[in-house]
């Protein structure tokens, strides 16, 4: 029997990869759209634009979208929840669900508290066991899982099994994020065409601190922070979907070039081995050519899934570089939550 799942901010352009995510999902079943007031009570298909690539889910379609409200978890109705919901209403919103279902939240209002776990599945597949704590300090029955910031996603997965091999002393990295990322009105056309805005609000400040506690170790009731340094410019630039990084970033231990690229080919983690229907295989794609990855060719690699790496290079004195690229609204929001889910779901940690 599947779990009954609600989406939160189903009509968004992020609560439609989680729309295209879930349909036909193993485990999961979507029986409840939840947006806001102006929504309720239509059809979906009435008051969802859709942004993304392929037809509205026939059966989703038709379902009426409900007002944002927790009583269907109070009453035990839903099993588990994906939030795709503004940052400001999300606090007071995701813990009234979060006090009767889990619920498994792209926003970023919790992401950077003690006890909520913030989790890339295949980069820190252990701090899940931080909503266990969050249970008992905040007498909830569900509890919160965050994944990270879009950016945050493509980067810290090469940066792990570097960062296990070899050690970080500091990352520097400057990012060119698609337009996706700021919603579908997000940036006006006259200001992006023929153009690059060399800043995103909030942006650099959760790449460089969200990875620091996403490859910190949890060490009892906490997660103890990555002690490296990063600095991070971020830029929006005119592409539909896939965030491209540059990536600069100095070892603590020596490294062949070789051994680097043969740690990331090689890279696996729980999601892999558990085969959860989300995972990609290889989560980590090393194209060797001289001018890869790019967004249009490479975004969609494992399903959108995967990180693509590329332009490996290695400077004197134990300094790495490296592109990376992601899926931002697959990737780096919607897969990201459900492949927390999944493996939760695998651990035994969605209690219903």
């Amino acid at each position: 029997m599947k779990l009954r799942v609600g989406i939160l901010g189903a009509t968004g352009m992020v609560g439609q990869r989680f729309i295209a995510q879930l349909y036909n999902h193993p485990w999961f079943e979507i029986t409840s759209l939840m947006a806001s007031e102006r929504s309720a009570g239509k059809a979906y298909k009435e008051v969802a634009k859709w942004y993304i690539e392929g037809e509205i889910p026939e059966e989703v379609s038709e379902m009426i979208v409900e007002e944002i409200n927790p009583q269907k978890a109070e009453k035990g109705e839903l099993d588990l929840v994906f939030s795709a919901i503004p940052a400001s209403i999300a606090l007071e919103v995701e813990a009234s669900f979060a006090k009767h279902v889990p619920v498994y939240s792209n926003t970023r209002t919790y992401r950077m508290e003690k006890d909520v776990p913030l989790v890339v599945g295949d980069v820190n597949p252990d701090h899940l066991q931080l909503v266990e704590v969050q249970r008992e300090k905040r007498g909830w029955r569900g509890g919160i899982v965050t994944n990270p910031n879009c950016s945050t996603i493509g980067l810290v997965v090469p940066l792990k099994p570097i960062y296990d091999n070899w050690g970080i002393e500091f990352v520097h990295v400057a990012t060119m994020q698609a337009l996706s990322g700021a919603g579908y009105s997000g940036v006006p056309s006259m200001a992006i065409l023929d153009n690059l805005i060399p800043f995103i609000s909030g942006e650099e400040e959760k790449v460089e601190s969200e990875p620091l506690k996403i490859l910190g170790s949890l060490e009892g009731d906490e997660v103890k922070n990555a002690s490296f340094s990063i600095m991070a410019s971020c830029n929006r630039v005119m592409i539909l979907d896939g965030h491209t990084e540059a990536v600069f970033l100095k070892t603590e231990e020596e490294f062949e070039l070789d051994e680097v690229v043969k740690a990331l080919k090689s890279y696996s983690s729980e999601p892999q081995k558990l085969e959860l229907p989300t995972a990609p295989v290889p989560p980590i794609v090393v194209r060797e050519e001289e001018d890869r990855p790019q967004p249009r060719r490479d975004r969609n690699a494992g399903r959108g899934m995967a990180v693509s790496v590329g332009r490996l290079r290695k400077n004197e004195g134990k300094l790495l570089k490296f592109i990376c690229l992601s899926h931002n609204t697959i990737r780096g929001a919607a897969g990201a939550s459900v492949l927390n889910a999944e493996l939760a779901y695998k651990k035994g940690l969605l209690k219903v």
